[in-house]
């Protein structure tokens, strides 16, 4: 009985090995094989909500990828689309970006711009025109708004968030300090309104942001600069008053914006393919990603020591140990001609960001043949500017925000909160100063002095390794640093970056170091290595994935999750009294 018991189990549990491999199998089918794609057919391109630099990295993400998207993957497809000769046109369709940065959109229009330059049209269709929105609709050859609409183009206004009182209020009090008059990073614990410094470098920024919206407005509707200005002091716009306006071409309906396209290329009948059947086209069947193999490494996201995580709040962390592994991969790889940083980071532990540094310059001096270039995404500051020195050229958008040379650290003193709560605090301790991080009391006089000359010791390093980087004196960086953001053009003016552009900028730049003729294409090896199905769901079997908490706070919107960050406040990612180079914590729109 026991033996047929025994058989009984086996069987079941083989059939349903047998069921879970079945369906795993077409589901890989299904995710797998290419589309079909029609001749004369129109790429529909949806975009909207956050781009992300990397796939996801749980099974619920991978399965619903198109409210997922990387950017790669969108340019990728109008790269195709652009050789493709059963791709006609497109319609593009921004769909309310919610990201708080400019640079992705940017990249992203870049890549319409280019697409344009096939003779095939884009038309851009706008049920609704944010200022995101519209300026990535500006590219197209016409621009379509629903006739019920509003064109809700005003500007850029930028939101600072000061939590002193209420830390007052909690009995908590923030015992931080910095070094650069422009890092800001603190302000938001310590002061009450803008400093003096800070209101300048949030005005100096949100300028630099404005002018990119109103130079590629003006470029893409054919208008004077001063202009558009004068026009987007008028808005927001109803649909009539847009159209008037020329800011765009007709008020019509999606359904009317697909006949105009239609007609415009001469098809008898409508054919779309949408993005995320299209993004299954390879690369490879329509020529591209083939030659000489370049290598892209990631970093995106808050730069910290150890392993690469997601933190539910401040969302992707780059751990110092995997980033490095895969820096060691890359340069043990003598196919890889050259190598691309590209990064989205707004930094983080300064011993993180310096021990990256120090593996990426290893690499460099392994072969001098073989260039460095950083491509800066949205934001490549403090930290992410850091990590960015060792390269041969840094290419960034226009509106990457970078800089932010400057460091902080510190802690919050948590002992007047838990006086109110009843609660008291006490220690015992050997040595001057064990308890110079309590959290139960300020830094003494001698332990801010042993702060300070921590965080001015690294400032001065930052400084001195950007001033060999980049061909200055450190006296020469010291006056562009103080902890100041600027925008990728301010950057490229005070020759912090070398170009500007996006990721394919920066493949070009690299292919001209690394003698690769201009008009031959390469193979792009991405690290961390895209991860497959099978992989995600193992790990996330295994316990390793990411679990509901995290879930339930990735839904939430960039709004609510920034304000989370900012109550939060930053320090929990990095070990206690660790000096930080990291951007400030703020609304930006």
């Amino acid at each position: 009985m026991a033996r047929r018991g025994l058989g009984i189990v086996v069987t079941v549990l083989g059939t349903a090995v047998a069921i879970a491999v079945t369906i795993f199998f077409l589901i890989y089918l299904v995710l797998g094989r290419g589309p079909r794609v029609p001749s004369g057919a129109v790429l529909t391109l949806t975009v909207g909500a956050e781009l992300s630099e990397l796939e996801p990295t749980d099974v619920v993400s991978y399965l619903q990828r198109g409210r997922t998207r990387t950017l790669r993957a969108v340019v990728d497809s109008l790269r195709k689309a652009r050789v493709d000769p059963r791709v006609a046109a497109v319609l593009l369709k921004p769909s309310g970006f919610t990201t708080p940065y400019w640079g992705k959109v940017q990249e992203l229009r870049d890549a319409i711009l280019d697409f344009r330059t096939s003779g095939k049209p884009v038309y851009a269709y706008l049920e609704y025109g944010s200022d995101r929105d519209y300026y990535l609709a500006s590219a197209a050859n016409r621009v379509f708004l629903m006739p019920s609409s509003v064109l809700d183009l005003t500007g850029v206004a930028s939101y600072e968030l000061f939590l002193r009182g209420t830390l007052d209020t909690l009995g908590v009090y923030p015992d931080l300090h910095h070094v650069g008059a422009y890092k800001n990073a603190v302000n938001t614990f310590t002061e009450r309104t803008f400093t003096e410094a800070h209101r300048e470098a949030a005005s100096g920024l949100n300028r630099g942001l404005y002018d990119e919206i109103v130079r590629g407005i003006a470029e893409g509707r054919g208008q004077d600069v001063a202009a558009v200005r004068a026009l987007i002091d008028e808005g927001p716009f109803l649909a009539a008053r847009a159209l008037d306006a020329g800011l765009v071409d007709e008020l019509a309906y999606e359904d009317q914006a697909h006949d105009r396209l239609r007609t415009a290329i001469g098809a008898e009948r409508r054919v779309t393919v949408d993005l995320d059947q299209y993004a299954r086209v390879s690369l490879r069947s329509l020529g591209l990603n083939e030659g000489p193999r370049i290598a892209v490494i990631y970093a995106a996201g808050t730069i910290a020591s150890g392993r690469s995580r997601f933190d539910p709040v401040n969302g992707a962390v780059v751990g110092a140990d995997t980033l490095n592994e895969h820096i060691r991969r890359v340069r043990g790889d003598g196919s890889i001609r050259a190598i691309i940083l590209r990064i989205d980071s707004p930094g983080g532990s300064a011993t993180a960001s310096d021990a990256i540094w120090r593996e990426l310059m290893v690499t460099r001096e392994a072969r001098s043949d073989r260039p460095i270039v950083a491509s800066m995404s949205d934001l490549a500051a403090s930290g992410g500017y850091y990590i960015a020195m060792p390269a041969h050229a840094i290419v960034a958008q226009p509106s990457t925000l970078t800089g932010s040379i400057g460091v902080f650290g510190g802690k919050f003193v948590t002992g007047g909160l838990y006086a109110k709560l009843g609660a008291g605090i006490e220690a015992t301790s050997s040595g001057r100063r064990a308890e110079m991080n309590s959290p139960a009391r300020q830094y003494t006089a001698d332990e801010t002095a042993v702060l300070k000359e921590q965080l001015q010791g690294f400032y001065d390093r930052f400084v001195e390794k950007t001033a060999e980087s980049r061909g200055r004196t450190p006296a020469e960086i010291d006056r562009v640093a103080q902890g100041r953001i600027w925008t990728g053009r301010q950057a490229l003016d005070r020759g912090l970056v070398d170009a500007l552009g996006g990721l394919d900028r920066a493949i070009a730049v690299a292919k001209a170091r690394a003698n690769i003729p201009a008009d031959r294409d390469v193979e792009v090896v991405i690290y961390p290595p895209p991860r497959s199905f099978y992989e995600i769901l193992s790990a996330q079997l295994s316990g390793a994935g990411v679990d509901v908490g995290a879930r339930l706070l990735a839904s939430l919107t960039s709004e609510e999750r920034q304000a989370l960050r900012v109550l939060r406040g930053p320090l929990d990612l990095f070990r206690r009294g660790e000096p930080l180079a990291l951007l400030p914590v703020g609304f930006l729109h």
